[in-house]
């Protein structure tokens, strides 16, 4: 019996399966199976055909990966926000291989990734799936392009797809410290009440793991599948932003109903409405920030500009500077949001927003 078979009569079971309490060690045990088999699925197998190669070469200030069916659009709007030529069609998989192009905005080069479409049963390697969800892997964001007019069920099904190979959208890391250990047994504990999983739980699913003795810690009340995300240790969480194209061919109720969803933007790339919007949209979730430099009696060099992520401090625009720059510095002079007056005289651990100006003074 091939790994296939066996997801699909796991899943089979898993449907069959009433949820009740006496069932819930049960339905653990065969999700916790599920994992195991869905792991070894996306495990490159020993011998590998030589063909050619899919991934791109990281480039620019942050990747996004644009994932979708067939004839979503997804080429259309990789020609018309980078000056990069797509082949676009009318008809199915027009892109059969990753055509990378850049969209330069706010002084940032953006990696957008135009993936062949994905089709029911990509996560089982149909189509070229498996390689296109490795390739959204490594991205730092996931533009889920849809067709605005056949509903959500796309958007379902592509959820579906890459939910089976470790790929977490708009969702953060389950709050759970886990530790394998040498012996001890397991030691089992929790900071919250916990209404889903208890010790007993926890036990059958390590164990189908081949786990005896470890540390598990709850810290916010998980389902038995978080616990699993923990223990299998390689499911990426993303931020995704859904594209509603072809807007022009439905109803202005229907876009106004979709544009209220979250994470949602809708546009129409043949007809280029809202593509704006879009970009803004789109500069949010990357959480990139510029931050101009200035050298000491010249104005700021306004014409360059590094580009950071949200959140970063002074040490981190050293670093970016020059790698030797931090184990000299003294203090920066910073003119901007960050700031309480201008300029300020802050150290290496000052936070710094959105277009402020920095001045580094060396010892």
């Amino acid at each position: 019996m091939g790994i296939l078979e066996k997801i699909s009569e796991i899943e089979k079971e898993i449907s069959r399966t009433q949820k009740n309490k006496a069932t819930e060690y049960h339905l653990g045990l065969l999700k916790a199976k599920l994992a195991k088999y869905r792991a070894q699925l996306l495990e490159p197998s020993k011998k590998q055909e030589k063909g050619e190669g899919f991934d791109v070469l990281k480039s620019g200030d942050a990747r996004v990966a644009l994932i979708g069916f067939p004839s979503v659009g997804k080429s259309t709007l990789l020609s018309t926000l980078t000056h990069t030529e797509s082949e676009a069609a009318s008809y199915e998989f027009t892109t059969l291989t990753c055509i990378p192009g850049v969209i330069e905005y706010k002084d940032a080069n953006i990696q957008l990734l135009d993936l062949p479409g994905i089709i029911e049963g990509a996560s089982q390697g149909k189509g070229r799936g498996r390689q296109v969800i490795a390739v959204a892997r490594t991205a730092d964001l996931v533009l889920m392009m849809l067709d605005a007019t056949k509903q959500d069920i796309q958007r379902q099904l592509l959820e579906k797809e890459l939910e089976s190979v470790g790929i977490r959208l708009n969702k953060r890391k389950p709050n759970i410290y886990f530790k394998v250990k040498k012996g001890g047994g397991l030691a089992f504990n929790a900071t919250c009440p916990l209404s889903r999983v208890d010790e007993k739980l926890v036990q059958v699913i390590l164990h189908e793991y081949k786990i005896f003795n470890a540390e598990v810690l709850f810290r916010e009340d998980c389902t038995p599948d978080e616990l699993i995300d923990v223990i299998s240790d390689n499911r990426v969480y993303l931020p995704c932003m859904y594209v509603y194209n072809k807007i022009d061919q439905i109803s202005i109720e229907e876009v106004d109903r979709i544009a209220r969803q979250p994470n949602s933007v809708v546009v129409s790339c043949n007809m280029k409405l809202n593509l704006d919007y879009l970009l803004e949209v789109l500069w949010q979730y990357l959480s990139l920030i510029r931050v101009y430099t200035k050298k000491p009696g010249q104005p700021p060099d306004f014409d360059d500009c590094l580009i950071l992520r949200k959140g970063v401090s002074v040490e981190h625009v050293c670093h970016s500077i020059h790698r030797t720059l931090a184990e000299q510095f003294k203090y920066a002079l910073v003119w901007g949001t960050s700031t309480k007056y201008s300029p300020q005289r802050v150290g290496l651990q000052h936070i710094m927003h959105d277009e402020d100006v920095i001045q580094v003074v060396k010892k």
